[in-house]
């Protein structure tokens, strides 16, 4: 079954990036109720840091009856593992649905940023895979709308001595430049499309914007907006309820 929800909830949704934290309120059918605001990524991202930033970000938006944010890490069960853009030796075992339970007085769910895009912008048909282009990359994969969750695609190794992150990455891009980082982009897709013979890719993230080559027919690019929106339907799926 899936878990109960009232037609009229109010959804706070929120997602940390490593460059800005961006919230708004959500109604079931994923629309946004209040206008999205975001801030920066404190510096250092520390959980203390991270969370008084998400309090100050949230004062506008109540009231709101459940809460759905994303990370940029592994995270189970609410818990973080890694946070490879924040630090991670600062965030590993820190229970980030335990902390904002009790500082929202609110039901909360915490997924990977990317997993939460997914389920913002998969139409749930087939085999979709997410990939943002941020700060990092982050992956996800659906199977007619469901989660396959924690998968770390992006620490994979792409070539002798880099990881996705470190390939095509933000850091990446500033060094090789945008026609480089094209052509590194072009590799990773053809990789991706041999790897898990996907029905369609979706491209996000910040950085989604300086794809200069034409995209095969069963790639699209779709906007941070459509996948914070993912964190309406991350109530309503019985498989996304303990991840």
């Amino acid at each position: 079954m899936t878990q109960r929800v009232q037609t009229d909830e109010k959804i706070l949704s929120i997602d940390i990036g490593g460059s800005r934290i961006k919230c708004t309120v959500l109604d079931l059918d994923g629309n946004m109720i209040m206008e999205y605001q975001r801030l920066d990524t404190p510096y250092p991202a520390t959980p203390d840091n991270v969370l008084k930033t998400i309090m100050e970000l949230i004062k506008p938006f109540k009231p709101y009856s459940k809460v759905s944010v994303g990370f940029p890490g592994y995270v189970r069960k609410g818990i973080v593992y890694t946070a490879p853009n924040l630090g991670t030796e600062q965030w590993r075992g820190f229970n980030l649905r335990e902390r904002l339970t009790s500082l929202l007085k609110q039901d909360v769910q915490v997924v990977n940023d990317a997993d939460l895009h997914g389920l913002g912008i998969a139409n749930g048909k087939g085999l979709e895979m997410v990939i943002t282009l941020g700060t990092g990359v982050g992956t996800a994969l659906l199977v007619d709308g469901n989660l396959l969750p924690h998968f770390e695609i992006s620490h994979h190794p792409f070539s002798k001595d880099r990881d996705y992150d470190a390939y095509i990455g933000n850091k990446a891009l500033l060094d090789a430049g945008v026609e480089k980082w094209n052509r590194r982009l072009k590799k990773v897709l053809e990789v991706l499309k041999t790897v898990f013979n996907y029905d369609h890719l979706y491209i996000s993230g910040g950085n989604a914007k300086r794809i200069n080559f034409p995209l095969e027919h069963n790639i699209s690019v779709a906007s941070n907006l459509e996948g914070i929106r993912g964190g309406a339907k991350l109530w309503l799926k019985e498989t996304n309820q303990n991840i």
